[in-house]
């Protein structure tokens, strides 16, 4: 069962997202929260499996309750996304940077919010490859090299290449061609490199493959 938080400080928002969760057999909403603070409180309080948090709320927005559940190493297992109402506004970037997994428009398909849940609550960053090359050319603008995380001589080669790959906007299947290797061999890559550099998923090592000059804006 996959359990759910809603952060949201619209309660027809909450209702709408709730009402289509609790429908699922294999989805439910453990909590809701109207404010950041709280948010956090019950995130700790339930350990969901997910959580889904707005990004601009009263008391505490979404990006500093992402950031406090990202830093918090007993919610670990649970994955924020962040809710927007404007797609690829100013603060998605930042929320990626805070912890976040990934972003949804809160006017997305019932089934598409369906399967983004479902995909979070696996751990897969929920990033598209389109968004992924959306979001590096808005947001990415700082000089390569501005942060080389200390790690990075750690990874192998192909570890290396898989990494670069993922922060270029490529699907595991796209890795896959790329290097001459199976879907489930680019995943393990890509796994391994998430283990190695302490980052809690896809999301945050494109964060981090760019502010660490690996890739750089113009490379994708």
């Amino acid at each position: 069962m996959i359990r759910v938080l809603l952060v949201d400080d619209q309660s027809l928002i909450r209702g709408g997202f709730r009402a289509l969760l609790d429908a699922e057999d294999d989805i439910e909403v453990v909590a809701e929260a109207a404010d950041g603070a709280a948010g956090v409180a019950l995130a700790a309080e339930h350990l969901p499996d997910v959580a889904l948090v707005d990004v601009s709320m009263p008391v505490l927005d979404g990006i500093e309750a992402t950031r406090r559940i990202a830093a918090d190493p007993a919610l670990a297992r649970v994955h924020v996304v962040i809710l927007t109402n404007y797609g690829l506004d100013e603060y998605v970037f930042e929320a990626l940077r805070a912890g976040a997994a990934g972003f949804l428009v809160k006017d997305i398909l019932p089934e598409d919010f369906l399967h983004a849940v479902r995909v979070a609550a696996r751990g897969d960053a929920l990033l598209a490859p389109s968004i992924t090359r959306k979001l590096i050319s808005r947001y990415v603008t700082q000089p390569p090299g501005a942060g080389v995380h200390p790690r990075l001589p750690d990874l192998t080669n192909r570890e290396c290449e898989a990494v670069t790959l993922v922060a270029r906007g490529l699907s595991n299947n796209e890795i896959a061609d790329r290097m001459g290797i199976s879907p489930l061999t680019a995943k393990t890559h890509v796994n391994r490199a998430m283990v190695k550099l302490g980052v809690r998923d896809r999301a945050q090592l494109v964060v981090l493959a760019y502010e660490s000059g690996l890739v750089t804006p113009r490379d994708s």
